[in-house]
């Protein structure tokens, strides 16, 4: 490497060589090479990105407004920190996302790339920091322990939103399902046996309700993330920070990034709890459940086409085997079920990283981090694929559950109240020994007029509360 690819910059361990091209500097070069552990580096997250670039410009305009950043320095930073929320040099956001030193990497990361971003703007070379500094100026009155975890929150946020506008399309193909499905009887179960007659639109109906309670739950997870401890600096008594720095970053954050933010009221809780993002991992492992159950009852609906339940049909994705003709599997459901697991794992992950906090900081907000933001991204890609590539080209099988509805001995549940659980009980029994319909052996027996029998056994009487007359 020649001399006019790289130059010099300086550091508590000594000099190093960063590359001339790079917007990063020495700690971020370091950091890389302390952690090849992922291979994921944090630029893949763009909402992270985002959220560190707000904040920096946020903290820029505060320290200016109180007279301790010059206006030209402010211009220059706020001006780099709008072109990286704009998309520009996520490249160079290249720290692995698990690190040691609690979030240390990734924002000196941050403050590296916007003060040479912004010594560019102010017309002079990267790493020449005489001109503005990456710590001094960029991460005044700041401490990655207040910065990473507001960041955090922020892009927690943010995904928490777009994981709702998924399941909100998902929900809503669960949603016309059970419209076009609201006519077609069958059967329902209990412990996979005959329990009694619903349409197959109320039972595609439950999976749009799941959906929607638990975007509300998501929801109010969400309002946590608003809290956070900008001001705290090192662990929450502020040092280094002017008395009114964190009501004056908090105020300008929440213009600039659209989030109604508000300060913890205690720093120093704020600065070592990570509740808020188990309680949020708690939220997104309810949805992973409620979704992989969804998808078990897909599976089984589906299965066959003839040796199996065969009720519904899954749209055909790609062939199902290298060996047997013609199969087709139920691929679509099969990799949200993958998701839901991987969304409970990352939930223990997040649970024992919270507990493993010690005194005034959690070391550990790294993996938090890692983890929270695959279970969002991934439960967002889930249920989007889910409701395009599964639920809205779902066809039933209406002749097999009619057929199916009348051969049930679970339509016996129905007569309790006309012939006594005694003669239904046995009406049952005789049904499944002889193989005849319960209506078959009801009329054989005379314990029903074929009219009131008829009566009894519509569709709409089966699947509803109804008075009895007396």
């Amino acid at each position: 490497m020649s001399p006019t690819d790289t130059r010099i910059e300086h550091d508590l361990l000594g000099d190093r060589e960063v590359p001339s091209a790079a917007y990063y500097g020495v700690h971020t070069l370091r950091a890389q090479e302390n952690f090849p552990i992922t291979g994921t580096p944090i630029g893949r997250y763009p909402e992270l990105i985002r959220a560190l670039a707000v904040i920096k410009a946020a903290a820029a305009e505060a320290n200016h407004a109180l007279g301790l950043l010059p206006e030209a320095k402010t211009r220059a930073i706020v001006a780099a920190c709008d072109e990286i929320r704009a998309g520009a040099l996520h490249d160079q956001f290249v720290v692995d996302v698990i690190q040691g030193g609690a979030g240390t990497s990734t924002n000196m990361n941050a403050n590296e790339v916007i003060a040479n971003r912004a010594l560019e703007l102010m017309g002079h070379a990267r790493g020449d920091y005489r001109f503005l500094h990456p710590n001094e100026d960029v991460n005044m009155g700041q401490s990655t322990n207040d910065v990473y975890p507001s960041a955090l929150r922020l892009a927690a946020y943010n995904g928490v939103m777009t994981l709702i506008e998924a399941m909100a399309v998902l929900q809503g193909a669960f949603e016309d399902k059970a419209a076009e499905f609201a006519d077609v009887l069958k059967m329902g179960r209990t412990q996979l046996q005959d329990a009694v007659p619903m349409t197959l639109g109320q039972e595609f109906s439950t999976y749009a309700t799941m959906l929607a309670e638990d975007e509300e739950r998501l929801f109010e997870a969400a309002q946590l993330m608003r809290e956070i401890n900008l001001g705290a600096t090192a662990i929450g008594t502020g040092i280094n920070a002017h008395p009114d720095y964190a009501a004056t970053v908090r105020a300008r954050l929440a213009e600039l990034s659209g989030i109604a933010v508000i300060t913890a009221p205690n720093l120093i809780e704020a600065t070592q709890d990570c509740g808020a993002f188990v309680q949020l991992s708690g939220v997104l492992k309810r949805v992973a459940v409620k979704l992989s159950k969804t998808c078990n009852d897909l599976r089984l609906l589906s299965s066959g086409p003839r040796a199996g339940f065969g009720e519904i049909n899954l749209p055909a994705m790609q062939a199902g085997s290298s060996i047997m003709p013609g199969k087709v599997n139920p691929v679509i459901p099969e990799v949200v079920n993958q998701i839901a697991y991987e969304v409970i794992g990352n939930d223990l992950t997040i649970t024992f990283a919270a507990e493993g906090g010690q005194l005034q900081l959690n070391a550990f907000e790294p993996v938090i981090a890692y983890s929270l933001f695959k279970s969002l991204a991934h439960l967002t890609q889930g249920c989007r694929t889910l409701a395009e590539r599964c639920v809205v080209g779902i066809t039933a099988n209406r002749e097999r559950l009619r057929e199916s509805v009348a051969q049930s001995i679970g339509l016996a549940t129905a007569l309790n109240p006309y012939i006594g659980y005694r003669h239904a009980s046995e009406v049952a029994v005789a049904a499944h020994e002889s193989g005849k319909s319960v209506a078959q052996i009801v009329l054989e027996r005379g314990l029903m007029s074929a009219d009131k029998l008829a009566e009894v056994l519509r569709p709409e009487v089966l699947t509803a509360p109804r008075a009895l007359a007396h």
